[in-house]
């Protein structure tokens, strides 16, 4: 016998439980096939870098973001200019453009246009046809040697800062530096005021 003023027991057990089931079974398989395609389109791409073209380093954006450093869309007209490349070939050597970009810091144009020498300096350029080697196409000897780059292409590494370590002295720990603060508070506060007084008894001595 029911007691008490409980809910009337109205239980739904034939709900079809097995479609809001989500299963991932499919899993394993999907790495693998991942993985294949990525050697298929590595042996397609030879020899061009995996990690497809070269890009810019830039600062993301907003307060919260733009101490990190992370890989932008382009490089901009000016950092080409700046690294000798001509606008037109840079795609057609691995090198990502965006024509949109403009560059807010000398330090931000310096990098990338330093990034895009160090890239120059160890780029290998094979000729479209072998038996008709143009100017700018690199030397049968270094394309001989030349091997695709797996993995990240010239990796952003962002410089840690150096710490210096300092003996804390006698004359630290007897500092007091809410004291001292709360001295210089009131020193703002009252120069004005000090200043104004000064001048008038500058003013009273004179006459």
């Amino acid at each position: 016998m029911v007691r008490h003023n409980n809910v009337v027991p109205n239980a739904h057990f034939k709900k079809h439980w097995q479609n809001y089931v989500k299963t991932w079974f499919n899993q394993p398989a999907r790495k693998t096939r991942r993985r294949l395609a990525r050697q298929t389109k590595a042996v397609k791409i030879f020899p061009r870098p995996t990690a497809g073209p070269l890009r810019p380093v830039v600062h993301g954006q907003t307060l919260k973001y733009n101490m990190k450093l992370r890989a932008g869309r382009g490089f901009s007209l000016e950092e080409l200019k700046g690294a000798g490349i001509p606008k037109k070939q840079a795609p057609t050597i691995g090198i990502a453009v965006d024509h949109r970009r403009r560059n807010r810091s000398l330090e931000g144009l310096q990098t990338n246009v330093q990034r895009l020498k160090t890239y120059k300096a160890k780029l290998v350029v094979f000729p479209r046809n072998a038996k008709k080697i143009k100017a700018g196409d690199s030397t049968p000897e270094e394309l001989a040697t030349a091997t695709q780059v797996h993995g990240e292409l010239l990796p952003i590494v962002r410089e840690q800062p150096s710490i210096e370590l300092v003996k804390v002295t006698n004359e630290m720990k007897s500092f007091n530096a809410y004291a001292k603060l709360r001295l210089e508070r009131t020193n703002k506060r009252h120069q004005g005021a000090r200043l104004k007084r000064a001048a008038e008894a500058e003013k009273e001595d004179k006459k």
